[in-house]
């Protein structure tokens, strides 16, 4: 039996529906609050859901039986100061437990991390598995979590765990909606003026759910993978978009300054309205430096042909228009 965490996200629930369209059967956790994704509905036969926790370790290991391969998708996502210590406890405490759990019953795990939990490289050079951050990203919050909990994993490993790690970058595709990065896109729709002038690495999420299921079933362990399909020049990526969407695309760079005191009046803003900020101290951060990726790694470990950025791109927006 495989089971997936965090069948009901983004990643989780597209990794769950290309094994169930394999005809293999999966166990998928949720919690009791959260709601089965309409993809994943058709195949009730072939999915075995269960209300569960990551951290009600008890009640987790009862989703273990009978399994052999554990694919971690489950994590709390954001970027809110205010969410640090609950995130950072969850995400890391959550997978110290499914850690420990394939250790006791000798299951083999595939970790989700995250581009955030990977090093920068020097100017010019791409980022590859090598690079490890050298500094706590303190600001970072989501960061901080990500990086400790593959730590966690890590250690695992030391311990005999049979595990591999991925370290998608941003993933798109229209299935996220106008949630997580599918945010990005619909505030192209509405109209933007500036670009930033960095770069950042994009996959479809049916792609990573792809290289997922190939390094699971693959001999490697104890490595991990940066999936990313192509790097991408912000300014490109707003205006490919706009294009889609048929709006002007923007024309003036935002300078790091500007992007400093944009995220600086979106904090108060949100403040005021107790709304979440429509630009954090990250994101502005992250957007005049140049982040791009090295996927070699991983195209020699399984073979992937990746989905074209572009035509996830017209897909997100043709999804978003209706």
């Amino acid at each position: 039996m495989i089971l997936v965490t965090g069948a009901t996200g983004f990643l989780g629930s597209t990794l769950a529906l290309q094994l169930v369209q394999q005809n293999v059967p999966v166990r998928c956790i949720k919690r009791s609050s959260s709601v089965i994704p309409e993809v994943l509905k058709p195949y009730g036969v072939l999915i075995d859901w269960r209300d569960a926790d990551i951290l009600e370790e008890p009640i987790l290991a009862d989703a273990f039986e009978g399994v052999t391969k554990v694919y971690h998708c489950a994590a709390w996502v954001s970027f809110k100061q205010a969410d640090k210590e609950p995130m950072i406890a969850t995400n890391v405490a959550g997978t110290a437990n499914v850690v420990n759990l394939c250790m006791e019953n000798n299951v083999r795990l595939l970790h989700v991390s995250s581009i955030a939990a990977v090093g920068t490289a020097k100017p010019g050079l791409l980022i590859t598995e090598k690079n490890h951050i050298e500094e706590t990203p303190v600001n970072n919050v989501y960061a901080i979590s990500k990086l400790e909990s593959e730590m966690e994993v890590w250690r695992g490993i030391a311990e005999g765990l049979d595990a591999v790690i991925i370290n998608p970058s941003v993933i798109i595709g229209a299935a996220a909606g106008t949630q997580g990065s599918g945010k990005i896109f619909e505030t192209i729709r509405g109209g933007i003026k500036y670009y930033s002038s960095g770069s950042c690495g994009l996959v479809d999420v049916e792609d990573v759910a792809k290289c997922a299921i190939a390094l699971m079933n693959s001999d490697i362990t104890a490595e991990r993978f940066i999936i990313n399909a192509e790097n991408w020049k912000y300014k490109d990526l707003f205006e490919t978009a706009a294009r889609c969407f048929g709006v002007t695309p923007p024309s003036a760079e935002a300078k790091p300054w500007m992007l400093e005191l944009a995220w600086r009046g979106a904090a108060v803003v949100a403040a005021i309205t107790g709304k979440d900020p429509s630009l954090d101290k990250i994101a502005a951060q992250a957007g005049s430096v140049e982040q791009n990726y090295d996927n070699s790694k991983l195209k020699k470990a399984v073979n992937i042909e990746f989905k074209p950025v572009k035509q996830t791109i017209e897909e997100i927006c043709e999804a978003l228009k209706k």
